[in-house]
């Protein structure tokens, strides 16, 4: 298994990992990290261990800081400093709109690279001849942007924590407004924008939960049916894994757990219901099964139903009262009444009853 540690170039920075190679460096430790502008001295913030994955391409430590190593890093700080109080002077003096985040220093070529933030383009032509006369090395002025300027300078964030991107981001991902709406958070600039004046990194980390938990539960407005009655869904708390469900009955609200929910009422109706096999009583039928026909009423006007006691009685149970089964004959065949929907029915309806010889659909 391959060996790993943790260093980083300032207090509480960003943390670079590399291969110890060879070397076994404690906590607080000085070591050499591998740079484009050659080895740099770091601090250990994580003493190496054994890891269970194969990580591969990881920079390998050039070696133990030693004490010359020590005081050319001390040098290179105060040129540094030198640089920054320098270019600040200048900047006021050319009344630049610039400001500067960072200043770095190569020793071995004496090149100082300035990074600025400004909103717009800048002139600073006459502001790089002045710099390289009062330092007396090469001047490399560089603009970032916001989110690069707070992860240069550091930070605090909302949360109390060190700035993200100061930390441990490596790059940055973009981040929409609409993340914000789907999180229910307020789109107040001042709540959801980080130190660089942009929307917070973090918006991104929860939103994909986010948008797992709102297609797998029902939709904010659907009907549901919870445990404690039928409801409507007014709102979603997804820290807590909830749907809050206004019920029905009483008006008042539930909090249930997304496993409680029983999704959408199409889909518990499709779930729980099925074909319904009871026999339901006929709707022109008396108590006995038998339906009351009018007087004269032909036999072949309507259907004829052929009941037995059997259903009879389970006729009666299914509409709550007691009966018992008498046996499995026939009743006398006894017509429907057919139910007068309009004049002509009923016009139809009295003339065979009083010529039922007459009707021409009667059989011989």
């Amino acid at each position: 298994m391959p060996m790993m540690c943790a260093v980083t170039f300032s207090p509480r920075g960003r943390l670079f990992y590399a291969d110890p190679g060879q070397y076994a460096p404690k906590i607080g430790d000085k070591v050499l990290f591998p740079t484009d502008a050659g080895p740099e001295v770091a601090e250990c913030m994580w003493a190496p261990q054994w890891v269970s994955e194969d990580i591969g391409g990881l920079p390998v430590l050039v070696g133990m800081a030693q004490t010359a190593d020590i005081e050319r890093r001390a040098v290179s700080r105060r040129r540094r400093a030198e640089a920054r109080v320098a270019a600040k002077r200048l900047i006021r003096e050319h009344e630049l709109p610039m400001k500067v985040v960072g200043v770095d220093y190569i020793q071995t070529d004496s090149i100082f690279t300035i990074y600025f933030s400004a909103d717009h383009r800048v002139d600073f032509r006459a502001l790089v001849r002045d710099l390289a006369r009062t330092l007396g090395a090469r001047i490399d002025l560089r603009q970032l942007s916001a989110r690069d300027s707070a992860r240069i300078q550091g930070g605090i964030g909302s949360c109390g924590r060190d700035l993200c991107c100061a930390t441990f981001l490596t790059d940055f991902e973009p981040v929409t407004i609409r993340m914000a709406k789907d999180q229910d958070l307020p789109l107040n600039p001042m709540k959801i924008s980080g130190a660089c004046g942009r929307l917070m990194c973090c918006l991104r980390y929860e939103h994909p939960l986010y948008e797992q938990f709102k297609a797998e539960v029902p939709a904010v407005g659907a009907r549901v049916s919870t445990p404690e009655g039928d409801g409507r869904v007014v709102s979603h708390d997804v820290p807590r894994d909830q749907v809050m469900v206004k019920l029905d009955a009483g008006g008042g609200r539930s909090a249930c757990s997304r496993a409680s929910v029983c999704g959408s009422r199409k889909a518990y109706d499709a779930a729980h219901s099925g074909p319904d096999t009871t026999a339901l009583p006929d709707p022109t039928a008396g108590p006995g099964g038998t339906a009351d026909a009018e007087a004269g009423s032909s036999p072949a006007d309507s259907p004829v139903i052929h009941r037995s006691l059997t259903v009879s009685s389970r006729v009666h149970s299914a509409d709550g009262g007691i009966a018992t089964s008498v046996g499995t004959q026939p009743m006398t065949s006894v017509p429907a009444a057919a139910s007068p929907d309009n004049a002509r029915t009923r016009r139809r309806l009295r003339r065979q009853a009083t010529h039922p010889q007459r009707d021409p659909d009667v059989p011989s």
